[in-house]
């Protein structure tokens, strides 16, 4: 009888190790899904807008979409400046802001656009684009027409209201000289603009991830 008692006990005990074995597997493998889960990257909403009557500015500011939707999980939003609503500045992650220099500056249907800020949409006193990422690109006829004024310009303008500001393509953004030898925007000049929305698009990445552990 105790060999038999013996090996019951060993039978039962091999039992509930392996009962034991399978729930920690379980729950590991229920911990790894989580982790993998928590690990992924956000969604963003990213706002590219612009003036251009050549077009030139706007086929850089599309090209800026393409390269922030290269980067999963991004959705970008193209309007001129003078169609952005309210939504569009509140509800966007980043914005990203392109004009053609007039004068050595930003264009005046960009200079309203950010003035609409405070008359037209109400940004001030609680600072709402407040930690939003923002980030310029310019066109521009020759090669020292005020392209990096312009760019400094947008991004003053950023800053003021405690905006996060990044840039690529450049070092304060992206550009294009569209006259003289390199008429119109060349290969280079649209993959700097591509660059800069891939850049945006990774930043805000992780500064949404961030904030929201």
């Amino acid at each position: 009888m105790l060999p038999h008692l013996v090996q019951n006990q060993s039978l039962s005990r091999l039992r509930r190790l392996l009962a034991v074995a399978l729930t920690c597997v379980s729950l590991t493998s229920g911990c790894v899904a989580l982790s993998r889960a928590g690990d992924a990257l956000p969604s963003i909403k990213i706002l590219v807008t612009y003036h251009s009557l050549s077009g030139n500015t706007e086929r850089m500011a599309e090209a800026v979409v393409a390269g922030a939707e290269s980067v999963a999980g991004t959705q970008a939003v193209l309007k001129r400046v003078g169609q952005v609503t309210a939504d569009d500045l509140f509800s966007a992650d980043a914005v990203i802001v392109g004009s053609p220099v007039y004068w050595s500056n930003m264009s005046g249907e960009v200079k309203t656009f950010f003035d609409n800020w405070q008359f037209k949409f109400g940004v001030f006193p609680e600072f709402k684009m407040k930690n939003k990422v923002g980030a310029a690109f310019a066109t521009g006829g020759q090669a020292s027409s005020g392209k990096e004024v312009t760019m400094l310009t947008i991004l003053a303008a950023m800053l003021g209201n405690q905006m996060i500001v990044v840039s690529d393509g450049g070092a304060f953004g992206a550009s294009a000289t569209t006259e003289g030898n390199s008429p119109g925007i060349d290969d280079q000049e649209l993959a700097s603009a591509k660059a800069l929305g891939r850049r945006v698009a990774d930043v805000t990445k992780l500064i949404r991830r961030g904030s929201e552990q």
